[in-house]
């Protein structure tokens, strides 16, 4: 498997892998609207210009991104997704550590459902701690994860 910066001809695939990616998290929390299933190609773009995101290939194949943002001395990382497939074989956390090698120094940041327990174990077991909850409706919250360096 290789890491690399995903360029523009990638987005449709990405875009593509993301809805397959986050159906299993709409399941969790009872909503196929959430943002990551209904993101258009007009904001996967704006999401490359205003970051990097990166791709993890494999056989010529995408089967996992994530994307980030820099701002006053923090990193955001979002939308880590790897293909159903391929998941639980470090993928994800090589991706997020290839993301946290592109900015040493700074304080990283990243957010979650209170309902994807694997995606915070992921993120706890790199290092993250919750440093604050905000709900999105009465069943589900978001889990704000920091890690400072």
């Amino acid at each position: 498997m290789e890491i690399a910066k995903a360029e523009l001809h990638d987005l449709p695939d990405i875009l593509s892998l993301q809805k397959l990616a986050y159906r299993s998290e709409a399941e969790l929390v009872g909503d196929y609207s959430i943002p990551p299933l209904t993101q258009t190609p007009e904001s996967i773009t704006e999401d490359f210009h205003n970051g990097v995101i990166l791709k993890a290939i494999e056989d010529g194949e995408i089967i996992g991104s994530v994307r980030m943002c820099f701002s006053e001395n923090t990193l955001y990382i979002g939308r880590l997704i790897v293909k159903p497939a391929n998941q639980n074989q470090g993928i994800g956390t090589e991706l997020l550590l290839a993301a946290e090698k592109l900015y040493p120094d700074v304080r990283f940041e990243l957010f979650t459902s209170d309902k994807s327990i694997k995606n915070l174990s992921l993120y706890i077991k790199n290092g993250y701690k919750e440093f604050k909850r905000e709900p999105l409706n009465d069943v589900v919250s978001f889990v704000f994860l920091e890690k400072l360096v």
